[in-house]
C-alpha cells in the first residue's frame, strides 16, 4: 500500500476534502497509484493525515461517483481501473465546483466578470441538518417519485404559513407544486381549457415567460395596462371568460400598488364576468416599511383566485420551488388528470423545505431578511442619492429584492445594463424614453430593474459610486 503524503495548502478556500480528492485522483491518472491497489481505511488514513473520518468519506465518495476508485464489501477502497481519453481530458464535477467556489472567494483579474452573493442571505448550516435528517431518518421514501402534486407534507407547510402570513385559508389538497412558475403557468394552461378559458389579460408591462407560454397554448392574450393603482380594470374584457394575470400587491416593473377598494372591483369583475383572476405574489413577504398587504386571495369569497408563490426570491435561486393555490373545483379537476404528469420538482428538497418550515426555521429566516434587505435598500437609496444626482432616480423602494431606476444617460440602454451586470448586478430593462423631446436623442432616459439582494451590505457604497461613474462616462 502506498504512502499517501499530501500537503495541504492552509492558505486557499479549497475545502481539504477536495484538496485530499484532487491528491489521490492526480496519482491515480499519473499511475503512481495502481488498478487493485488498496487504499487505506477511513480512520487509518484520518489518523495519518490529522483529517476528520468524515473529510476522508467526503474525498473518498467524490472518487467513487466518478469512477477512480471502488468499494468491496467488508475489504475497502481499491484502484479502479483507469482508461485514459485518447484526445482531451474531461473535467469532473468537483473540478468545476471548486472553480466556481474560486470565482467567488478569490481576488479576479480586472477583465473579468464580477460575481456578487452575500452569505448573509441565507443559513446553509440550517438547511444541511435539515436535507442531512431526511437522507439519515426518511431515506427510504427517496426510492419512490414524489406524488404529481407535491409532496403532502410540504404541501401542508404551506398551507399553514399562508394562512398565519396572507390570510389565505386553503386545504394542502388546494396546492400544487412544481419546479417554478413556468411549469406552474402550464399546468394552469391545461386546467384552464378544462373550464372553458380561452383568454388571458395580462399586465402590460408583464412578465413574459408566462405572456409566452399562454400564446404558445393557444390563448388569445389581451394586454392591459397598469397604472399608479395597479392593473386598469376598465381595460379587461367584458361577457368574455378569461383570466386575469396580475400581481396586486408589487408590480414589478412599476411598483405599483392595488388599494382595497380595486381590489374588491377586480373581484367583483370575475365573479360578473364568469372569469378567474391568477394572482402572482412573487414577493409577498418581503416588504420593510409596513405590514405586509393581505393577499387578493383572501378576499375572495366567490372562489375565483388562483394564488401563485415561489420561494426562490426567499430562500436562494438554485431551489425551484413553486406552488399555485386552486379553487376547490379547479383542484377537484387536478385530481382527475395528475396521473398524466410527472412531479417536476426534486422530492428530496420539497422534504426537506418542509422540515425546514415545520421547525420554524423558516419564518425565522424570512424576518432576518426582511431586516437585512431593508438595511441594504435604505443604503443603496442613500448612495445613489450621493453619487447619482442628476444621473439616476430611484423609486419602488418599500418591498421586493429590486429597485427601478430611471438613468439619465448618453449611452444606449444596453450599455447600461452590461454595465451593471460588470460589476455583478443582475439588471432588467423596461423601457426608455427622452424627457425632453430632444430629436438628437443624445441624452436619454433608461428605465432599469436593479437586484441588489445580493450585494454584501458593506460593498453598496463602493459599487453604487463605480456603477454611477460607469454609467456617466
Amino acid at each position: 500500500m502506498r504512502a499517501i503524503l499530501p500537503i495541504f495548502d492552509e492558505s486557499r478556500k479549497t475545502p481539504y476534502y477536495l484538496q485530499l480528492y484532487h491528491y489521490l485522483k492526480d496519482a491515480i491518472l499519473k499511475g503512481e497509484m495502481l488498478e487493485g491497489e488498496r487504499l487505506p481505511s477511513l480512520r487509518s488514513l484520518a489518523k495519518s493525515t490529522g483529517l476528520s473520518v468524515t473529510t476522508i468519506e467526503q474525498s473518498y465518495n467524490q472518487l467513487l461517483v466518478e469512477g477512480y476508485i471502488s468499494v468491496r464489501p467488508g475489504s475497502g477502497y481499491y484502484v479502479s481501473r483507469i482508461n485514459a481519453a485518447p484526445s482531451q481530458t474531461v473535467p469532473a464535477v468537483s473540478d468545476i465546483l471548486a472553480k466556481e467556489v474560486l470565482v467567488l472567494e478569490e481576488p479576479r483579474d480586472e477583465d473579468s466578470p464580477a460575481m456578487l452573493y452575500d452569505p448573509e442571505c441565507f443559513d446553509f448550516n440550517k438547511w444541511k441538518k435539515c436535507m442531512n435528517k431526511i437522507l439519515t431518518d426518511y431515506s427510504p421514501a427517496l426510492f419512490f417519485e414524489g406524488e404529481p402534486q407535491g409532496e403532502i407534507g410540504l404541501r401542508t407547510e404551506i398551507a399553514r404559513y399562508l394562512y398565519t402570513s396572507r390570510g389565505v385559508s386553503c386545504t394542502p389538497e388546494q396546492i400544487i407544486i412544481a419546479a417554478g412558475t413556468q411549469q406552474i403557468t402550464n399546468h394552469l394552461a391545461t386546467l384552464l381549457r378544462l373550464k372553458g378559458v380561452e383568454n388571458v389579460a395580462i399586465e402590460n408591462p408583464g412578465y413574459m415567460p408566462v405572456r409566452n407560454i399562454f400564446r404558445d397554448r393557444g390563448f388569445a392574450i389581451t394586454s392591459v395596462d397598469v397604472g399608479a393603482d395597479g392593473l386598469k380594470l376598465e381595460k379587461l374584457p367584458a361577457n368574455i371568460r378569461t383570466a386575469a394575470y396580475v400581481s396586486p400587491s408589487n408590480h414589478a416593473f412599476t411598483g405599483a400598488s392595488m388599494p382595497i377598494g380595486r381590489r374588491n372591483e377586480l373581484l367583483q369583475w370575475a365573479s360578473d364576468n364568469n372569469s378567474y383572476i391568477i394572482e402572482d405574489d412573487y414577493d409577498s413577504e418581503l416588504r420593510y416599511f409596513s405590514k405586509p398587504i393581505p393577499a387578493l386571495k383572501s378576499l375572495d369569497g366567490s372562489d375565483r383566485v388562483i394564488y401563485l408563490g415561489s420561494f426562490s426570491s426567499t430562500l436562494f435561486a438554485a431551489v425551484k420551488i413553486s406552488y399555485m393555490v386552486l379553487p376547490i373545483s379547479m383542484a377537484r379537476e387536478f385530481g382527475h388528470i395528475a396521473g398524466d404528469y410527472s412531479q417536476t420538482c426534486s422530492k428530496l428538497e420539497q422534504l426537506s423545505l418542509a422540515m425546514f418550515m415545520e421547525s420554524g426555521h423558516y419564518q425565522t429566516h424570512i424576518k432576518k431578511l426582511r431586516k437585512l434587505y431593508s438595511q441594504k435598500l435604505a443604503k443603496l437609496t442613500e448612495a445613489f442619492a450621493r453619487f447619482g444626482k442628476g444621473c439616476v432616480e430611484v423609486t419602488n423602494t418599500s418591498s421586493g429584492i429590486n429597485v427601478i431606476l430611471k438613468i439619465y444617460s448618453r449611452k444606449p440602454a444596453r450599455q447600461l445594463k452590461k454595465d451593471a451586470e460588470s460589476l455583478g448586478i443582475p439588471s432588467m430593462f423596461i423601457g426608455n424614453y427622452d424627457p425632453s423631446g430632444n430629436t438628437s436623442h443624445s441624452i436619454h432616459a433608461a428605465v432599469l430593474i436593479l437586484y441588489y439582494n445580493q450585494i454584501p451590505l458593506e460593498k453598496i457604497p463602493g459599487v453604487v459610486q463605480a456603477l454611477v461613474s460607469a454609467w456617466r462616462d
